[in-house]
């Protein structure tokens, strides 16, 4: 296992821990495939230059979001992946799986942090790695199965046992 960096909302920093699969994944993408889309997004750059006209001055502005080399995911053009770019990906992966329900960002967002939380997590270390201000925004996410409402009562009341 091993931790990502991810800038959220606000450019606010933080470490996720990911899993065994996402970082093979991730390494795989990282020396197969990106490198295929950063090239494209230089090819594509070249030639916006080449077509510039000579009075321009000043060159292409190199900050462009096809020179962003701190962004990991880009797009088929080689830019950076936009969110609703992401938005559309995940839908089409959920639909491909037939999971039988709508799959989005913020559904899978939902899903981990219910998993946590459903795995003992406490909603502090929950809200860290959603990267919440709020514990308040957190506790949506504490749906309380029946099972576990069950098992804490069995475990915590007298007169349950």
């Amino acid at each position: 296992e091993s931790v990502v960096r991810l800038t959220g909302k606000g450019q606010k920093q933080r470490l996720v821990p990911i899993g065994k699969c996402a970082v093979c994944a991730l390494r795989d993408y990282l020396a197969n495939a990106r490198p295929i889309l950063v090239s494209r997004a230089q090819k594509s750059q070249a030639t916006a230059k080449s077509q510039v006209k000579s009075r321009l001055k000043s060159p292409l502005n190199s900050s462009s979001k096809s020179a962003n080399t701190h962004v990991i995911f880009l797009n088929k053009r080689g830019k950076s992946l936009s969110r609703q770019s992401a938005w559309e990906a995940i839908s089409r992966a959920g639909k491909m799986a037939k999971i039988g329900k709508e799959l989005h960002p913020h559904t899978l967002r939902h899903s981990f942090a219910t998993h946590l939380i459903s795995g003992g997590a406490d909603v502090r270390t929950v809200q860290e790695l959603l990267g919440h201000a709020s514990v308040t925004t957190t506790q949506i996410y504490t749906h309380i199965s029946p099972d576990a409402l069950m098992e804490a009562y069995v475990m915590s009341h007298p007169r349950a046992r």
